[in-house]
């Protein structure tokens, strides 16, 4: 395949371009999910799709699935993508990259006049961060079963908007179900989101696997009361009763040495007044670890630990499961065509399990699959600052575009 070749310059406009989608001063994206300015992403992502001949089709969760036919219409699809929603201060690449060098390889494949055997399928999840309704991995879990589409559509944003009627509001409640369907596999194209890889001087990270992870919603509530008045001996802090469990939070992780993971990244006070004592405070918990058994004994010990923490505060903490899922190991063929093509390519490569949650993990219970990773300057991810060389994204895409025909193309006898 050394003739075959993506074009850089055109993969790193068409990110560009990309990123004018919610393009914010400090040179990121805020681009969430569902919103107008998702729409006209998702609108310019099926204009391009349709201008290179694919079919497009959206499900009733707001995947978007683009089909280019393959030789052999018996064959099933083979799939790849990412997703285009952001976080609230997120970078350019963060999901877009496997989303825009997906449509690199279409466009390069129309180029070269190349037909695969297989069909291939180029996908736009709905919702991976979370960043909006709450629910990371929220197309690809309801796609894959993880989460029954009910619930999806009942969550809400802050503004009580829930995701059924966000779907209508911007045109992208399709008719398909959000269901599995018949596929070969499934790849994915994404920025690592952490370090290792650059202090590596690795240009490609081979995918293994993704780290387990549990999250609880927490809400703590005492009593809210004048900061002035009230002694010491009278009060029912909910921030201090909070502050506890975020120590907590912390030790545990770092009980877990250099590969424990244990986060509070979201908190809300109330009343959220200089001079009242905060009566409630609600919070997010996770931990994530690349052993499920580390993994099951925190989603075990955790509640009990948390309630002793807060013991003295007299107040009452309530924690609810957002999500619990063990590690998902990727398929050994799929990786392996991810190594070959790298070795294939001359690319400085190394074996990584992923640390972050990928639309990949739900798609992998249901068929085989596998993961991409490029670096980011400084491991810096989830922020406006994320940074990668437009050699990198090349790189990356012309893995993807190697990795996707092989298979596609590969004897079945």
């Amino acid at each position: 395949m050394s003739n075959q070749r993506i074009d850089g310059v055109r993969l790193w406009d068409s990110l560009m371009a990309m990123a004018r989608h919610g393009a914010t001063q400090k040179g990121g994206v805020r681009r969430l999910t569902l919103t107008t300015i998702d729409k006209a992403a998702r609108d310019d992502f099926r204009a391009q799709c349709e201008s290179l001949g694919l079919a497009v089709r959206v499900d009733a969760i707001g995947n978007m699935f683009a089909r280019r036919e393959g030789r052999d219409p018996s064959r099933l699809p083979v799939l790849f993508g990412s997703h285009l929603d952001s976080q609230p201060s997120g970078g350019k690449f963060d999901g877009a990259l496997g989303v825009v060098a997906g449509l690199e390889v279409m466009r390069t494949l129309n180029d070269l006049g190349i037909t695969t055997e297989a069909p291939l399928e180029l996908v736009n999840w709905t919702d991976e961060e979370g960043s909006r309704f709450g629910l990371s991995l929220m197309g690809s879990g309801t796609w894959a079963g993880v989460y029954p589409i009910e619930r999806s559509y009942a969550l809400t944003d802050i503004e009580g908007v829930t995701v059924e009627s966000a779907l209508k509001d911007i045109g992208y409640q399709g008719a398909e179900p959000a269901a599995p369907f018949p596929a070969d596999s499934y790849f994915e194209l994404h920025i690592e989101q952490g370090p290792i890889l650059e202090r590596a001087g690795a240009r490609i990270g081979i995918v293994t696997g993704a780290q387990a992870q549990v999250w609880w919603d927490a809400r703590i509530t005492g009593q809210d009361a004048h900061a002035g008045t009230t002694p010491p001996d009278a009060r029912r802090d909910a921030l201090v009763a909070a502050a506890q469990i975020i120590t907590l939070v912390d030790r545990l992780m770092r009980e877990h040495g250099e590969d424990g993971r244990g986060t509070v990244g979201f908190l809300k006070v109330e009343p959220n007044s200089r001079n009242v004592i905060p009566g409630e405070v609600a919070f997010s918990v996770e931990f994530r670890h690349p052993d499920s058994a580390a993994i099951a004994a925190l989603a075990r010990d955790f509640p009990a630990l948390a309630a002793e923490a807060i013991a003295a505060t007299g107040c009452t903490l309530t924690l609810t499961p957002v999500l619990h899922y063990d590690a998902q190991p990727f398929d050994a063929e799929c990786v392996a065509l991810v190594e070959a093509a790298a070795r294939r390519l001359g690319q400085p490569a190394r074996r990584i399990v992923s640390g972050a949650g990928h639309d990949a993990v739900y798609v992998a219970r249901r068929m085989p699959a596998a993961m991409i990773f490029t670096p980011c300057k400084d491991g810096l991810s989830h922020n406006e600052a994320e940074s990668i060389e437009p050699e990198e994204a090349e790189a990356g895409c012309q893995v993807l575009f190697d990795a996707v025909v092989a298979r596609a193309n590969r004897s079945l006898v």
